[in-house]
């Protein structure tokens, strides 16, 4: 005789649900562990992808950039891949509790795997959002799932774009977030790995500062040509949101 088994739970402890506004869309997240930023906003803010087209986030943690995608062109199917068998827990979870296991698919591995776990060229679009820091740069935190996101312990940024570059179809695009301060090899690893930089927009926190954040798109196969996009500045110099920052936090706040 089977025994009956018990759903899961929605959360466990130490998890609290934050409303994304968008298209009633909530998201399970635990301080503790690691909760998304802007950068996470804005590169699903600048991430496109076709109508009924495969998009594929690399290092997808809790599901975010998945999941405002979906909010924001509620179109195609998404799939996020995390290495962090806690976040990609918490990930399909919120997955459910969205109703949205038809359209986003969670799968845990590693991004240095991409190949083994999907076939070659098979989605349209790609995101990623790679470990700023150098694993030997820094304070590495103690918890090793946090250090992970922010240091490439566990994949490096020619590991996203090798991964990005194999996943994509001709003509597809790879969108990612990173520091202009490796700009350098961020363009010799896309390169590398067939893919052109086509758009580049950096990110200020005020008009009057460096900026903090590049938003890039790379198109597998595309000739020479970049794109320099007018800078996106997120805050006025009294603290308040910039225009720009209220239109995308107000795209994502829409019914």
């Amino acid at each position: 005789m089977n025994k009956e088994v018990s759903p899961q739970p929605l959360l466990l402890e130490g998890e609290r649900v934050d409303d994304l506004q968008r298209r009633g869309l909530k998201i399970i997240q635990n301080r503790s562990l690691f909760c998304f930023g802007t950068d996470a906003v804005l590169l699903a803010w600048y991430a496109g992808v076709k109508e009924g087209g495969r998009a594929l986030d690399l290092g997808t943690g809790t599901g975010i950039v998945p999941l405002l995608m979906y909010g924001r062109y509620g179109r195609g199917s998404y799939t996020g891949l995390e290495i962090s068998a806690r976040c990609a827990d918490m990930a399909r979870r919120s997955v459910r509790m969205n109703s949205l296991e038809e359209t986003i698919t969670i799968i845990h591995g590693d991004i240095r795997e991409a190949d083994r776990i999907f076939p070659a060229a098979s989605f349209d679009t790609v995101t990623g959002n790679p470990p700023y820091m150098a694993a030997d740069s820094g304070i590495v935190p103690k918890d090793r799932e946090i250090a992970a996101a922010r240091h490439e312990i566990l994949g490096r940024l020619e590991d996203f774009t090798r991964a990005a570059a194999r996943a994509l179809k001709p003509g597809g695009s790879f969108y990612m977030v990173h520091r202009p301060g490796r700009l350098a090899q961020i363009f010799a690893c896309l390169q590398q790995d067939g893919m052109e930089p086509k758009r580049m927009r950096f990110v200020h926190p005020r008009a009057d500062k460096e900026p903090s954040l590049v938003l890039i798109e790379a198109v597998r196969g595309a000739g020479a040509g970049l794109t320099v996009q007018a800078p996106l500045i997120l805050y006025e110099a009294d603290g308040t949101p910039s225009a720009a920052m209220n239109e995308i936090y107000g795209q994502e706040a829409e019914g």
